[in-house]
């Protein structure tokens, strides 16, 4: 796959950013729509709204949303003759709502005499002449232009800009600029806020109830110049106020007519040929989970009529955006680092410095769309160790999502008979399970069983998180209170969950589901899981060792009062040391098993399949759809073993597999790598970052081409229809990550910033900077064989950087310029294709 050319003719909107900062799409195409609402939705961390046309409502083709972080509602639904409950991240109000038509000739503002007004304009019922979207990334804006020409032949050209402001997480604004170009008369313009939507933006759970708002109210507030609507969820009981303010230049006639679950406000403008007329819209946001406010509507009416006009939060807004690029300085040559930046952009929507301020974890689909339900996975694995390194007061908060929830966690293990403490695999608002027990196969429209619920290797994911922030930013009484606590309740649950098994002489950990997931049961078993996943064992041994090594080391009374609380001894600690050389370990022919009797499976005749269905990523719905089951085969969602390559360093690696009682020797891992690329679909997003990772470390020619797969995954919309329904946040960030940890192999550990680049061609020359332990834009440059290191001016100590087996002081106002490895060198030599 080739990343997308860049299109150096392509108009850019007045006081855009610099080449390589802009987004575009042109002309109106509904199949494309909904992949464009998610790259182009606009957020700040609190929420976030996808980049819909205000003029249309949500239906097969659209599908505007307006999504607050944290923001869950409960309702049942009956499935396949069963009861089933889920929680949705909910879709609020829709606040961008802005509709309008011609009138023809000027009639005063009222509804009698004159013409009759014509249909409402969008791009369905009047298909656009021109269309163009421009997201500047720099600015933080969504410009729109159209060109439409209505019923009457009357040409009308609408100019729009958005934004999700990022420096008051409350306010979002929308600017539109109309032009008649032809005729004179009054243009009617409708400015709602609307609440009578639903959660409909993911086709597979329509059939589900999706209804989350209820007491839906409506008025206008003191003083005539803004609307306001009021609403809560059905069950979570969520208060959410929201008010707009609109405003326009010009003679223009006003109403305001409330409608059932609308506020609006009409306008109607005069036009003149050639003349534009400026409607603006700004709105503030609050719900009752918002801190330091007593209503949310109070809150939300108040805010709106405190805020400035449009260009002021224009300015406001970039300046604020201008202070994030700033402290994520990335520098990568061509279209490679322009698609880094939208992966950024959108992560910074997502988890924003105002994401430290809420109760919220990482969505896997960030606040782009209703896929997962906005529910919490792993993901954090993937997006955390690029903020540790940027926002560690964001990673912080994410992490104090996992720990309020860890008394929950542990209620969890003890209802499943078990000690410590069990992540939920999905979890939102309060950190129960939220998995469901069903899930719809579109392919054969069948409801399956869903046991997903058994990927427990989450909680080691929450505990090398843990581990990593505290590595990065050395916070000491993190680590010393909420880290510890989370590290010792996995620790006891994974050494709880293994079970000796004396016919083997290893500890066994039964009954699971790896990262892989197409494997869920063994071929004609009774029971769901399978057996001693590579992955899981290794994590989980991982987990009981740095565990052992950070309790050992607490200050002597933190240490009494944490062993006292937890009933926590130091034989107990000796039995995870035990365990934490004993997990079993499958292997079969020369590399290491995804699970025990995986190299027993079947063989996939991939040929035929590809051949026979074109895009097989989703091998499971194909063999589900056969009839067949994707448990018969030796084939991977994406390969569980690799990702320990991409947990750890390869040193880190071969030592934890030394603990365990084997040698994984660099032919060894090759050898394994080899036979898991040849065996997996890719059927996540995940999976070709994993690839991307790993390879370079083993000089495969093709790592390249899982760069190119990450860098274009969504944008590509690579999985068939997905991105339409949330970006994957995982997978952008662990694309910022690939060039931030991946090339450089920087870990942060011991106190020393170390760093072991790895050759890869196409990507030999960048730089970028990083937030180090107190120090704030600490730059790193690789190109020519060399790596630049500056420290920018401060009172820290020096910062100690490990590389090619020295160790060297660069004290703040000190630039370094380090040779790096010969072998290195050599590997840049080398012929590569054409760089981007």
């Amino acid at each position: 796959m080739e990343l997308p050319a860049a299109d150096p003719g392509r108009a850019r909107p007045r006081g855009s950013a610099k080449p390589g900062w802009t987004w575009e799409y042109t002309g109106y195409d509904p199949a494309e729509e909904r992949l464009r609402e998610s790259l182009c939705a606009l957020g700040n961390g609190y929420f976030a709204t996808r980049g819909a046309f205000p003029e249309c409502a949500a239906d097969s083709v659209h599908g505007p949303g307006t999504y607050v972080a944290g923001c869950y509602n409960r309702l049942e639904s009956r499935v396949a003759g069963r009861r089933v409950e889920n929680e949705d991240l909910v879709n609020l109000p829709n606040w961008l709502s802005l509709r309008f038509r011609s009138r023809g000739e000027d009639t005063g503002g009222e509804d009698t005499g004159g013409e009759a007004p014509a249909p409402w304009l969008s791009p369905d019922t009047a298909p656009p002449l021109d269309h163009r979207l421009t997201l500047d990334l720099r600015a933080g804006v969504l410009e729109r232009t159209t060109r439409y020409v209505d019923h009457a032949g009357r040409h009308l050209s609408v100019r729009q800009l958005r934004l999700v402001h990022m420096g008051d997480p409350h306010v979002a604004a929308l600017r539109t600029e109309f032009t008649a170009e032809d005729w004179a008369g009054r243009l009617e313009v409708e400015s709602a806020l609307d609440g009578m939507v639903a959660n409909t933006g993911v086709a597979r759970y329509r059939q589900l109830a999706g209804r989350h708002l209820t007491h839906v109210h409506t008025g206008t507030a003191p003083g005539g110049d803004a609307v306001w609507l009021r609403c809560r969820t059905s069950t979570s009981d969520i208060r959410v106020g929201m008010a707009a303010r609109t405003t326009t230049d010009g003679d223009t006639a006003i109403a305001r007519v409330h409608g059932p679950g609308r506020a609006c406000l009409l306008l109607r403008p005069l036009m003149e040929p050639g003349r534009t007329v400026t409607v603006d819209k700004c709105v503030a946001l609050h719900t009752s989970r918002d801190p330091a406010i007593s209503d949310p509507l109070h809150a939300a009416v108040d805010r709106v009529g405190r805020a400035p006009g449009f260009p002021e939060l224009a300015a406001t807004h970039r300046s604020a955006w201008e202070q994030l690029w700033r402290a994520c300085e990335l520098d990568v040559p061509g279209q490679a680092g322009r698609i880094l930046r939208l992966h950024l952009f959108h992560l910074l929507q997502t988890l924003s410095p105002h994401t430290a301020d809420l109760d919220v974890g990482v969505p896997a689909r960030g606040l782009h769309g209703e896929a997962y339900r906005g529910h919490v996975f792993w993901d954090e694995l993937f997006v955390l160790p690029y903020l540790n390194l940027h926002f560690p007061e964001v990673s912080r908060a994410l992490l104090d999502y996992r720990h309020r929830r860890l008394e929950r966690a542990c209620f969890a293990a003890r209802d499943a008979g078990r000690a410590g403490a069990m992540y939920p695999w999905q979890s939102g608002s309060d950190g129960r399970e939220e998995t469901q027990r069903l899930h719809l196969n579109p392919r054969s429209g069948r409801w399956l069983p869903d046991h997903s619920r058994l990927q427990h290797h989450v909680g080691s994911a929450i505990a090398y998180n843990v581990w990593q922030y505290g590595e990065a930013t050395g916070d000491a009484e993190f680590m010393h209170t909420k880290g510890a606590e989370m590290l010792l309740e996995i620790a006891r649950f994974w050494a709880d969950a293994a079970t000796w098994d004396s016919t083997r002489g290893r500890y066994r950990i039964l009954g699971v589901v790896g990262p892989d997931e197409y494997h869920d049961a063994y071929p004609g078993a009774s029971r769901p899981g399978i057996d001693d996943n590579a992955y899981t064992n290794v994590s989980a041994a991982w987990v009981l060792a740095r565990a052992i090594g950070l309790l050992r080391s607490l200050p002597e009374p933190r240490r009494r009062d944490l062993y006292e609380r937890t009933a926590l001894d130091e034989a107990e600690l000796d039995v995870w040391e035990e365990v934490s050389r004993g997990l079993l370990v499958p292997w079969h022919r020369g590399v290491v098993s995804q699970f025990d009797g995986y190299g027993e499976l079947a063989e996939l005749d991939w040929d035929r399949y590809r051949e026979r269905y074109g895009d097989i990523r989703r091998l499971d719905r194909i063999l589900e759809a056969e009839g067949d089951t994707v448990n018969r085969y030796q084939v991977s969602k994406q390969a569980d073993v690799l990702m320990l390559g991409y947990l750890f360093a390869p040193a880190e690696l071969h030592g934890l597999f030394r603990r365990l009682g084997h040698e994984l020797d660099d032919t060894a891992w090759r050898r394994t790598v080899d036979y898991y690329l040849r065996r997996t679909s890719h059927g996540s997003t995940l999976s070709s970052l994993v690839h991307a990772w790993v390879l370079p470390r083993v000089r495969r020619a093709d790592a390249w081409r899982f760069c190119q797969e990450v860098l274009t995954g969504d944008i590509a919309d690579v999985q068939g229809g997905t991105t339409g329904e949330g970006i994957h946040l995982g997978a952008m960030a662990g694309a910022l990550d690939l060039v931030q940890r991946g090339l450089t192999g920087l870990e942060c550990r011991g106190g020393v910033l170390r760093l072991d680049p790895v050759p890869l061609p196409e990507l030999s020359r960048f730089g970028l900077s990083v937030r180090y332990r107190g120090h704030w834009g600490v730059r790193l440059r690789l190109g020519g064989g060399r790596l630049r290191i500056t420290v920018p001016v401060s009172d820290r100590e020096p910062i100690e950087v490990a590389l090619a087996g020295r160790t060297v002081s660069v004290a703040p106002g000190e630039t370094r310029l380090l040779s790096l490895p010969g072998g290195y060198r050599a590997r840049q030599r080398e012929t590569a294709p054409d760089t981007p």
